[in-house]
């Protein structure tokens, strides 16, 4: 026992060391942000002492309790299989895992089994065709600590279900797959060609203005109206989404979610998580009695409208869900995954056409034939099958939830010959299917031609799965997907974007819970 500690003290040297290094601040930490303490090395390795004595005693044993458990590396005592793990980007370690262990192993987070699946088929036959059995999520502190279990990502069991019905059909409602939606969508990228007009084609940084122009889709039907793009709650908003999505993805927040109960003392990334949190749900809340005093049953102008609707109701399910707390983690969770993913998205989309210019040439040459100086449409989609494969390309291979939301099993289930009992934590890893080379013929590159068959039509691929399957699936799927083509469509119809002088375009991602590409400047020509 005393030689496999002295192992797995010298496993959190290393693993430390690696945290303790000096960073550049994140681009959107706000100020002097907490988020950075914390890499002194004295200071850790009192942590590491005071964890190897908590854990010890709180949990025990990690050895595996369960037969024909899926395999993985041997964990060390207190810390599991964190020494091996690449901390910023675990899903490099988990693709190399897969190689020797299959598309079915596990790894030791802590005292923590986790279950990966990898490649498309294995994906697939736990999220389609076991779709109930791995319905669920894990307990994870960082997410049960901001949001109790209520909202719609990280709520559980029958409040989910009940919550994401609702979301389905109030976004139906208000327009989402609707004309409606599609002007709206269409208005405003009418604001974002005359703010990028307003550059002059000289460099400038564009995440936040892509930020805002996606962002006001979903505040349009959460809300019932946009903000400016200057707005200073708007932009305070967008900043806290976008520290919070950086730092639940980082080292220290996962060190909080293996170890709370000494974390949570101690200074870090998780407490400025949670103070953002705190605020925007102070913003949230404070939107709520205006609309309430407004509110008309038979005249509902939003989802805020719809939930207190609801909330009047007088039945069991009303009084058991649609209260505010759900409102408020609900709002917060469709704000912030409404804005994020789509608009990382397009610019990803925008850095890869300044990347291939010769791919660019050729989507603005089909925009030019088929829309001309009309204003773009969904319709027009149909007819435009190399620009909609490049932008499912750049779908794919932007790769923005690389490890996917995480799954827990309902039930005990065995699968693929395995056994995992009810509860376990489960990741479907989305880069092992977005990158699986039996799908893709170049899974690493950037190759519109994987979505194009021999005479250029479109080519549905099956391993296209952005937006993960099964019942955790995105519930904005269908938005996200109208807002790509309509926003990706204008700005090229409308500019040439290219990369300022001197500028090296790179195109590893930033870490955190998405893979945003790293900041850059662009040049947005206008096309005359």
């Amino acid at each position: 026992m005393e030689a496999s500690i002295v192992v797995t003290v010298h496993s959190w040297r290393a693993l430390f060391r690696n945290m303790s290094r000096p960073r550049r601040p994140l681009p959107f930490c706000l100020g002097n942000s907490r988020a950075m303490f914390f890499t002194d090395p004295i200071t850790i390795l009192l942590l590491v002492l005071l964890c190897l004595f908590l854990v010890k005693i709180t949990h025990g044993s990690t050895q595996n309790v369960y037969p024909n458990f899926p395999p993985g590396p041997k964990p060390l005592p207190i810390i599991g299989n964190m020494h091996i793990l690449d901390l910023k980007r675990p899903y490099k370690t988990f693709l190399e895992l897969a190689k020797k262990y299959g598309s079915v192993f596990s790894v030791q987070i802590g005292s923590q089994k986790i279950v990966i699946l990898c490649g498309y088929e294995t994906v697939k036959d736990a999220l389609i065709n076991h779709s109930e059995e791995f319905s669920e999520r894990p307990y994870i502190p960082i997410f049960q600590d901001l949001s109790k279990g209520h909202g719609i990502i990280f709520s559980h069991a029958d409040n989910w279900k009940v919550m994401r019905r609702f979301t389905l059909s109030t976004l139906r409602d208000f327009g989402m797959g609707k004309k409606t939606i599609e002007n709206t969508i269409n208005e405003e990228c009418e604001c974002l060609v005359n703010k990028f007009k307003s550059f002059g084609g000289k460099p400038f940084e564009n995440t936040m203005t892509m930020n805002a122009a996606v962002a006001n889709i979903i505040v349009s039907i959460l809300l019932g109206h946009r903000f400016n793009y200057e707005d200073p709650v708007f932009l305070r908003l967008m900043s806290l989404i976008n520290e919070n999505i950086r730092l639940v993805g980082s080292p220290m927040v996962m060190l909080y979610n293996t170890f709370q109960s000494v974390m949570r003392w101690i200074p870090g990334s998780h407490k400025t998580v949670h103070s953002n949190v705190t605020e925007m749900h102070q913003f949230i809340t404070g939107t709520f009695t205006k609309y309430k005093d407004q509110l008309d049953a038979n005249d509902q102008r939003n989802l805020i409208d719809a939930f207190f609707v609801k909330q009047q109701e007088e039945t069991l399910e009303s009084a058991t869900y649609f209260h505010n707390d759900n409102l408020t983690a609900l709002i917060s969770n469709l704000f912030a995954a409404g804005m994020e993913t789509t608009s990382t998205t397009l610019r990803w989309g925008l850095l890869l056409m300044m990347k291939y210019p010769e791919i660019q040439k050729n989507v603005q040459d089909e925009i030019d034939k088929v829309i001309g100086l009309a204003v773009p449409q969904i319709e027009h989609r149909k007819k435009m099958p190399y620009t909609d494969a490049v932008i499912h390309e750049i779908q794919r291979f932007s790769n923005i939830i690389p490890t996917n939301l995480p799954h827990a099993t309902t039930q005990d289930v065995t699968f693929k010959g395995y056994f995992l009992p009810k509860g376990t934590y489960v990741i479907p890893l989305l880069a092992s299917v977005l990158h699986d080379e039996s799908h893709f013929e170049k899974p690493e590159e950037f190759y519109p031609q994987h979505f194009l068959d021999s005479k250029g039509n479109f080519l549905k691929k099956e391993a296209f799965l952005p937006f993960s399957a099964g019942k955790r699936s995105c519930a904005g799927e269908n938005l996200a997907k109208m807002e790509l083509f309509l926003f990706f469509t204008t700005l090229l119809q409308n500019f040439t974007f290219n990369a300022p002088i001197g500028e090296k375009l790179d195109l590893t991602p930033l870490v955190g819970f998405t893979a945003p590409p790293m900041r850059h400047d662009i040049c947005a020509v206008p096309r005359t």
